[in-house]
Parts: C-alpha cells; structure tokens; sequence
C-alpha cells in the first residue's frame, strides 16, 4: 500500500496531513510572514490542493495559522504529521511543496526552515 494521502483511510486521523501556513501580521511592525506573501502562498497551495485532488478526508488540509514563531525563517508553513517546517521564497516552492511532499510525500530538503531558525 502506499503512503500518498489519496490512499491513506480517513480515520482516525481524518486527514492524512495537514499543511499549516503562518499568517500573522505584527502590529507593531516587526517582520512577521504577512509582509513577505504568506496569503497569497496560502491562496495557492490551497488552489493547487484542490486541483490536484488531494483535499479532502483522508487526505490533505491546508490551514491558515497565527503566528508560529520562526519569522526569522520567514515566511513558513508546517507539515504534519511529519512535522517538517518549510521557507519557502515564491509559487514555485509552493508548488513543489505540493507535488513532491503533499501529492508524493517527499520532503523538499532544499526548502527545509534551518533548525535554528525562530522567532
């Protein structure tokens, strides 16, 4: 049996994995993932989620999320169950970030958040 989420049953865990895009804007004007695109990247993995098929129960969930924390890597999103942070810089990585770790559930070392990366 594969790993894809298109074959992964829905229960007990309902969607196979979850994809957690950091959207927060600090007021009080410090870096945070708003101010490098994160709305739009979210709007597109989103898009591509559905396009491709993969939304859904047993499946995938793409997410909005306040702030994660790790803004000095920013923009980022978390996959889980992997737990596997992302940068991500334009679309493209968005998109590989769909087709090789979401549709394929292969991370893209390249675009992996630096461990000592936070806030």
């Amino acid at each position: 049996m594969s790993d894809t989420p298109s074959t992964l049953p829905a229960a007990p865990g309902y969607f196979a994995r979850h994809i957690f895009f950091c959207l927060n804007d600090r007021a009080n004007g410090e870096n945070s993932c708003a101010h490098h695109g994160a709305q739009e990247a979210f709007d597109r993995c989103k898009a591509q989620v559905k396009a491709a098929g993969l939304a859904g129960p047993g499946k995938v969930r793409v997410n909005k999320a306040g702030c994660l924390d790790r803004c000095a890597a920013g923009p980022v999103a978390v996959v889980y169950p992997e737990g596997t942070w992302y940068s991500y810089v334009d679309a493209s990585d968005v998109d590989e970030i769909v087709e090789s770790h979401l549709k394929n559930g292969q991370i893209v070392e390249r675009l992996v958040t630096p461990a000592e990366l936070g806030r």
